[in-house]
């Protein structure tokens, strides 16, 4: 694929559920609920600066693989 061939992603920040980490340049690790190119919404852990404007690469989970992350944890007695 050339680079005049991609499309622009587009999401939505359906939930902003909380930050996990802030930085002291103004940009979050956040956890929050977004809809990528229009798609339903799954959980989303990425920076963000701070208008939501820019983001870094981060990892999106299916709604039951947050229910798998969240069991492994209780397990660990985190």
């Amino acid at each position: 694929m050339h680079d005049n061939d991609r499309s622009e992603i587009v999401f939505e920040i359906k939930e902003r559920i909380g930050v996990i980490k802030p930085y002291p340049t103004g940009w979050n690790r956040e956890l929050n609920l977004v809809s990528w190119n229009g798609n339903p919404a799954k959980y989303d852990i990425r920076d963000w600066d701070p208008d939501h404007e820019h983001m870094s690469r981060g990892i999106t989970l299916h709604p039951s693989e947050m229910r798998k992350i969240l069991l492994l944890l209780k397990e660990r007695d985190v």
